[in-house]
């Protein structure tokens, strides 16, 4: 959330920052993209239980149905589901499951878009790197906490 917070920071209402929440969970990074500023988020997990906890999390934090959609599925139905590329993405699962995912990122966020990687292993952060470079993408910056690992990255210049 801390990472989400600083990369929203000082967005309005009418500059429409559509994120994507790719393995939701809990839906806090969606729900918190949008109290923090985002208009738009679209959440997916491959658990039904993340899909209700989403949605009951929603409702406790009076988040208006259409603010958030949420659906069970992969990154791949994400992207098939979404009028159009998003700002920026969050992603809080295993680095194995992240590593997978990397070619997609292309066709999830805008040409100028951004993503948070987190539930990184300290140990893991170089395969990580090394696939995000091949697909040219940059870790702009790295936070570490205990044995984890949070990373925002951007698309290089290369």
């Amino acid at each position: 959330l801390e990472a989400l917070e600083m990369r929203l920071w000082g967005v309005k209402p009418e500059d429409n920052i559509v994120v994507a929440d790719v393995g939701c969970g809990s839906g806090i990074l969606s729900i918190g993209a949008l109290l923090i500023g985002a208009s738009q988020a679209y959440a997916i997990d491959n658990d039904i239980l993340a899909i209700k906890a989403t949605n009951h999390n929603r409702q406790l934090n009076n988040i208006a149905e259409e603010k958030i959609w949420v659906q069970e599925g992969s990154i791949q139905d994400l992207i098939a589901n979404m009028p159009a590329p998003a700002n920026g993405f969050t992603c809080n699962i295993l680095a194995d499951i992240i590593v997978d995912m990397v070619p997609y990122f292309d066709q999830l966020v805008d040409e100028n878009g951004w993503g948070i990687l987190s539930g990184i292993l300290i140990d893991q952060v170089p395969k990580v790197a090394e696939v995000l470079d091949a697909h040219k993408w940059l870790i702009a910056t790295f936070w570490k906490r205990q044995e984890w690992a949070c990373l925002t990255i951007r698309r290089s210049e290369y």
